[in-house]
């Protein structure tokens, strides 16, 4: 398994370089989505009314905002360190169509939160894990939040934690300094209740967890 502060961004930026970038392309163009982003736009399949936008953080090649464009949504807003994965980005809403409907930003979201839009639903698809720190992530995609954040990352189980020790261990030992962490749901979830989110929705597979997350304001009929 694999995810997307100061001196890990840089490494995180060229771990997903551009040969990763285009396996993930490749990936996309012949499976679609992966099965953390399936996951995603299944709890988001039941929203009322669905989400006119997106902001899209750490957004990769772009696949859950493509899903949800083909979907409904009207624009969306991606954002990721790496420049190699947002021309992917670009390449693969040509071929699509919608390149018009999508804003692509790099750089660091937690650092340049103050810069991007708000949107209806902020979504985190193997983000958290990326970061030592998830709280001034979390915290800013919250505050980002009109209405809905939608999130994946590894579930805190031992065997998670063991592999993602062994996949650290053997990237660090061939010189690459990515790192993937993993968090506690219960604090997450602490967190953004504390922002005014309530749990609406939750999936998981052997190694992920998948929730989706309400304005607590939204639900007020």
């Amino acid at each position: 398994m694999s995810c997307a502060c100061s001196s890990l961004v840089g490494a995180t930026a060229r771990h997903f370089d551009e040969a990763k970038a285009r396996h993930e392309l490749e990936s996309y163009r012949k499976s679609g989505p992966q099965t953390t982003t399936r996951s995603l736009l299944g709890l988001l399949a039941g929203s009322e009314p669905p989400p006119e936008t997106v902001l899209d953080i750490g957004s990769g090649i772009g696949a859950l905002s493509l899903e949800l464009l083909r979907a409904g949504v009207q624009r969306s807003t991606c954002v990721d360190l790496s420049a190699a994965i947002l021309a992917a980005n670009v390449e693969e809403a040509q071929r699509q169509g919608v390149a018009d409907r999508i804003e692509r930003v790099e750089g660091d979201f937690a650092a340049i939160a103050a810069t991007l839009p708000h949107a209806e639903l902020v979504a985190l698809d193997r983000v958290v894990c990326c970061y030592p720190v998830y709280a001034p992530l979390l915290e800013q995609a919250a505050d980002h939040s009109r209405r809905l954040l939608a999130m994946s990352y590894p579930r805190n189980r031992w065997w998670v934690h063991v592999a993602l020790w062994v996949e650290n261990a053997w990237r660090r030992i061939r010189g690459n300094r990515f790192k993937a962490f993993v968090h506690s749901p219960a604090a997450m979830t602490s967190l953004l209740r504390a922002h005014g989110f309530a749990l609406a929705r939750t999936a998981t597979t052997f190694t992920w967890q998948m929730d989706l997350y309400v304005r607590k304001a939204a639900l007020t009929p």
